[in-house]
């Protein structure tokens, strides 16, 4: 499967295409209306947020509640779309038009794509890269990812996120005793975060940050459960299901580092308590009796939860701007400001899941076919039972 993305943070709209979804998958947009409505919320969130109720029109690739095999387009509208027709219209305009029109950017923000964008395409107005580097762009992701949770629940594999730190205000190691339980507590909590206590704190560092002009990020966690065991692969470096997640969680804006399992604490630790030990019993097969390498061994599924941290920088537009040079004039100015949250580890969190699920069910159709939702299904149950009597 593939997807690709194309819009502006306040263009007409934003549009998915996705490609290689089998047929037969029961699909509607109310599964993927819920997952857009998740990534609006959040302690934290901007205006922006009250601007838009993100609804998803599904403009092909679906009858009668069932995907037919064919690409699936996605389209979400914009609807602050109204108030920017003349600034971001599509029809050319004189210079003197060029002119009249505001809000055309020379002073690039530190933490953006501004400059380096600017440089790369030869923009004069920086406009031009911030509005496809916005993180306004997830929420095709987003829908994307929900027709992929779809398609992982169908065939009993469960996805689920919740926040682990904002700010330096650091959640409990979770407990829970099903995922579904998980699912369920974090979506109480405004920041998603399982540890009550925490929660309460991390609304107040975001206030704290929203005061003083400034923002905070934090560290997500996804987990993925039923993935059977053999997912991935040792053989090609670039099929190694670890690092394409990793790449995933990368590739969302604000996001710098990914870590599996206890990731960068086990070069603190001797590999006699890093490595998982194997067990055994009749009805489950082989289990891990921990599971620190995050449900991978050598770049594929070992049967244990999939366990994937990702760390979210600061969201760089302030309302308090750093220092910038302006590349008209090369005098130095403060950063231009563009509405903003004051923290965005929350919503971050549902679109980590989105682009996990997507490289999950993508490994899955790779490896157990791609045409129709029921063989597939089939494949993945009849590995399940030979995982478990081999």
């Amino acid at each position: 499967m593939r997807y690709l993305t194309a819009g502006e943070s306040h263009g007409p709209q934003l549009t998915t295409i996705l490609e290689g979804v089998p047929a037969g998958l029961e699909l509607t947009t109310e599964d993927i209306n819920f997952e857009l409505a998740r990534r609006q919320k959040g302690h934290g969130r901007g205006r922006r947020m009250q601007i838009e109720k993100d609804q998803v029109q599904i403009a092909s690739g679906v009858r009668h509640g069932k995907t037919l095999g064919s690409p699936i387009a996605l389209v979400v509208e914009n609807n602050d779309w109204k108030h920017w027709t003349k600034i971001m219209g599509i029809e050319p305009i004189t210079d003197e038009e060029a002119e009249d029109i505001k809000r055309k950017i020379t002073r690039p923000r530190p933490g953006h794509a501004d400059l380096n964008g600017a440089i790369k395409y030869g923009h004069r107005d920086m406009r031009n890269v911030l509005e496809r580097s916005s993180a306004r762009e997830t929420t095709v992701r987003v829908a994307a990812g929900a027709v992929a949770k779809k398609f992982l629940s169908t065939l009993g594999i469960q996805v689920a996120g919740h926040v682990l730190e904002i700010g330096g205000v650091r959640a409990k190691d979770a407990t829970y005793s099903t995922l579904e339980e998980l699912k369920t507590k974090t979506e109480e909590s405004s920041v998603r975060c399982l540890d009550e206590e925490a929660g309460i704190q991390m609304m107040n560092a975001i206030d704290e940050a929203k005061k003083n002009g400034d923002s905070i990020g934090g560290v997500v966690e996804v987990i993925v459960e039923g993935v059977p065991a053999g997912v991935g692969s040792y053989v090609h470096y670039d099929r190694k299901l670890d690092s394409k997640i990793a790449a995933a969680v990368m590739s969302i804006n604000a996001f710098k580092g990914v870590e599996f399992g206890i990731g960068f604490d086990a070069a603190r630790i001797p590999g006699s308590k890093v490595h998982d030990e194997i067990i055994w019993d009749k009805e489950n097969g082989y289990k891990r009796r921990t599971n620190n390498l995050g449900g991978f061994e050598g770049g594929m599924t070992n049967g244990m939860p999939i366990v994937v941290r990702g760390v979210m920088k600061p969201i760089p537009t302030l309302y308090k701007p750093l220092k910038s040079v302006d590349i008209e004039t090369k005098e130095v100015f403060e950063a231009s400001i563009e509405r903003s949250d004051s923290c965005a580890v929350p919503a971050a969190s549902v679109v980590a899941e989105a682009v996990v699920a997507w490289e999950v069910a993508n490994a899955i159709i790779e490896q157990f076919g791609q045409d129709r939702i029921d063989s597939i299904k089939e494949n993945v149950e009849k590995m399940r039972e030979y995982s478990r009597d081999f």
